[in-house]
C-alpha cells in the first residue's frame, strides 16, 4: 500500500517516537502535521515542530508544523482544520503525546495526575474524536485510514500497577480508547490499534529516567517507526502489537533487530513495561531463538 500523497497527524511529533515515526512516513511521500507544544528551542529537551518538519521535508515529504496542546479542544480542532484546509483531508492519526511520572501514590501530586490523564487520555480521546469524520471520509474513497495509539497491551497484573498506578491508568486509558473505537468505526473502513516497544527506546524521556546506562540498553525510535509504516500499510485492526514482534512478522531476521540496538552487541537490552512474558522473551532473542508467542 503506498503512501503518497497521504496525510498523517502526529502528536508529540517533535522528537523521540513521534519524530521517528513522522521522518518514515515522510520518506514514503506522505503529508505529515507535526502537532506538539514545542515551537521554540527547549533548554533540556532536542527538537521544535520546525526542526521535525524540517526533517520529514529532508527525506521527501511535506510538513505542517503545528503549536498543540492536546488538552485544549480548540487548539486541537484548529489543527485538525488546518491540517485538512493544507493537505485535503486526514489519513492517519498516531496519538503519540504522552505525559509521565513513574511515582506512587503519595508521591504524586494532584497536578501531575491531571497532566497526565488529560494528555494521555483525555488528549487521546480528543484527537480521534475530532479526527475521525475526516478518518470516515478518507475510508470512504477507497482509502484505508488508521489510528494508532503508542500504548500498551492491557495486562492487569498487579505488577503494573504497584510502583505508578497514576501513570499505568493514564497509559491504559490510551489502549482502551483504542479497544473501543477499533469496534466503534469497524464498519465505516477506520482501523484502530496500539504499538508498544518491547524494550527502552532512546528517547529524552528514557535518558531523563534511566541516565546513559539507560539509553545504552535501548533500540533506536526507528524501530517503532519501521513497525508502525507496516501497521499503516496493513488491514489489521483491533490488536495491541509490539515492535519487534511486528517486524518478525513481516520476515525480519534477529540480524535485522540488531541495527536498532544502541548499545554493544551482545549487550542486555532494557525490557518495557506492561509486557507479560517480556524477560522470556528478550532471553530468546539473545540466544539466537526467535518466540514462538504473539506478543
Amino acid at each position: 500500500m503506498s503512501l503518497l500523497g497521504k496525510t498523517a497527524f502526529i502528536t508529540g511529533g517533535s522528537r523521540g517516537i513521534g519524530h521517528a515515526i513522522a521522518v518514515r512516513l515522510g520518506r514514503e511521500g506522505c503529508n505529515v502535521a507535526i502537532a506538539a507544544k514545542t515551537d521554540t528551542p527547549h533548554p533540556k529537551l532536542p527538537g521544535t515542530i520546525h526542526t521535525a518538519c524540517a526533517d520529514v521535508e529532508r527525506v521527501g515529504g511535506k510538513a505542517l508544523p503545528l503549536v498543540v496542546d492536546v488538552r485544549s479542544e480548540d487548539a486541537v480542532q484548529a489543527a485538525i482544520d488546518k491540517t485538512v484546509s493544507t493537505f485535503g483531508g486526514i489519513d492517519f492519526l498516531i496519538n503519540n503525546a504522552s505525559a509521565i511520572a513513574l511515582i506512587g501514590t503519595e508521591q504524586v501530586s494532584m497536578k501531575m495526575y491531571d497532566l497526565m490523564h488529560q494528555v494521555n487520555g483525555r488528549g487521546t480521546f480528543l484527537c480521534t474524536k475530532l479526527a475521525i469524520p475526516h478518518l470516515k471520509k478518507s475510508a470512504a474513497s477507497g482509502a484505508t485510514p488508521h489510528v494508532l495509539n503508542i500504548s500498551p497491551p492491557l495486562s492487569m497484573k498487579p505488577v503494573w500497577f504497584a510502583g505508578h498506578p497514576a501513570y499505568t491508568t493514564a497509559k491504559y486509558n490510551m489502549s482502551m480508547m483504542a479497544l473501543g473505537h477499533a469496534e466503534e468505526f469497524r464498519a465505516d473502513g477506520v482501523k484502530v490499534n496500539c504499538l508498544w516497544p518491547r524494550t527502552a527506546i532512546a528517547t529524552a524521556a528514557v535518558e531523563m529516567l534511566m541516565g546513559q546506562e539507560g539509553i545504552a540498553a535501548s533500540r533506536t525510535p526507528e524501530i517503532m517507526a519501521d513497525a508502525a509504516h507496516l501497521i499503516l500499510t496493513s488491514d489489521r485492526t483491533g490488536e495491541f502489537l509490539v515492535d519487534d514482534a511486528v517486524l518478525l512478522e513481516h520476515g525480519a531476521s534477529l540480524q535485522d533487530l540488531e541495527k536498532y540496538r544502541v548499545g554493544s552487541p551482545g549487550g542486555d537490552l532494557a525490557p518495557d513495561f506492561f509486557l507479560d512474558g517480556v524477560e522470556e522473551w528478550l532471553a530468546a532473542l539473545k540466544n539466537g531463538k526467535i518466540p514462538q508467542a504473539k506478543l
